[in-house]
């Protein structure tokens, strides 16, 4: 497949959509690609968004802007280091949360970024679970959700603070409930250490996990329980991160882990077209969709909230 060139010759698209058997055509058969020669697109993204992504979202823009997109899903912070060093070149780069962008930014691979959705902590559980009726309760406010996650034999999942985003919300929204909820040792109690080998798992295994019943609950922004049919426990305003000034209200949280120190940062995704990007046009073309009323249409459908008045991001 051409990676440096931005177009398919009309062939590959053939070949690609069944249309050549054996060297000749055949002729009356429909293939979406071929409304116009079609554009490659490589998007690196948050591992949150995989089924946004690799569902409805790479299917509309192969239909309207004539983009094949190819995606690399992986936690943020690990994607904007490797953009960051050059080791890989994507043309579009959709985090969470303001950090891994500004570090892509600062390293001069990209300008701006734009806010394009919003999403809140929310606490994961399945049905079939053994505590599935004590977190129902608590779903439905009859019972406190952090003590049905104290529960001896409970078994939780989360990802690393390390390499991603959602690895270190868990923890700050653990660090804020235990602030709103007057519990000193809840995290402790809940997560073990900051580096729990028995909770970690990758971000696109984590929902999976939970759904096998491998885990009881897991920790998950609000978009990502619903493909995998699993219900969850909505958090406090207070403590979900939903906040865009969450930093300066508890500007006395903070994490240190893998040599870093990290503050609470709002639950933003933003996307940037990336400086020399191999496919310019398609990349402009694609994150100006994203802000537009058909993109943001589908982000409703998924649970996704408006980016509501964040503000672009700036080298």
């Amino acid at each position: 497949m051409k990676r440096d060139g931005e177009k398919l010759s009309r062939r590959e698209l053939l070949v690609r959509c069944g249309w050549l058997t054996l060297g000749v055509a055949v002729v009356g058969l429909r293939c979406d690609l071929l409304a116009a020669e079609v554009t490659l697109l490589d998007v690196a993204y948050a591992g949150s968004m995989g089924s946004l992504m690799e569902g409805p979202i790479r299917s509309t823009v192969a239909q309207r802007l004539n983009l094949e997109m190819h995606g690399r899903a992986q936690g943020s912070s690990a994607l904007a280091q490797l953009i960051a060093g050059g080791n890989i070149r994507p043309d579009v780069f959709i985090p969470i949360t303001p950090g891994p962008m500004l570090t892509v930014l600062r390293a001069g691979k990209g300008e701006t970024a734009e806010p394009i959705a919003h999403t809140e902590m929310v606490i994961a559980y399945n049905p079939k679970s053994r505590f599935a009726p004590k977190f129902e309760t608590a779903a439905n406010g009859k019972e406190n959700w952090w003590e049905v996650l104290r529960e001896p034999g409970l078994r939780f999942g989360r990802t690393d603070p390390v390499t991603d985003p959602q690895g270190r919300n868990i923890i700050f929204t653990m660090m804020l409930a235990a602030k709103l909820y007057k519990q000193p040792d809840l995290v402790e109690k809940v997560l073990g250490p900051t580096i729990n080998e028995k909770q970690i798992f990758t971000e696109a295994t984590v929902q999976a996990r939970l759904q096998s019943g491998e885990l009881d609950a897991a920790s998950a922004y609000k978009i990502q329980p619903g493909p995998f049919k699993l219900p969850y426990i909505t958090l406090p305003n207070e403590i979900n991160l939903s906040g865009e000034n969450v930093h300066a209200h508890h500007p006395d949280v903070s994490l240190s882990v893998g040599g870093k120190t990290y503050k609470p940062e709002p639950l933003i995704y933003y996307a940037a077209v990336l400086k020399d990007a191999p496919h310019a046009k398609g990349a402009v073309s694609f994150t100006e969709w994203l802000k537009g009323d058909e993109a943001q249409a589908i982000f409703r459908k998924y649970n996704y909230d408006p980016p509501g008045d964040a503000s672009a991001l700036h080298a």
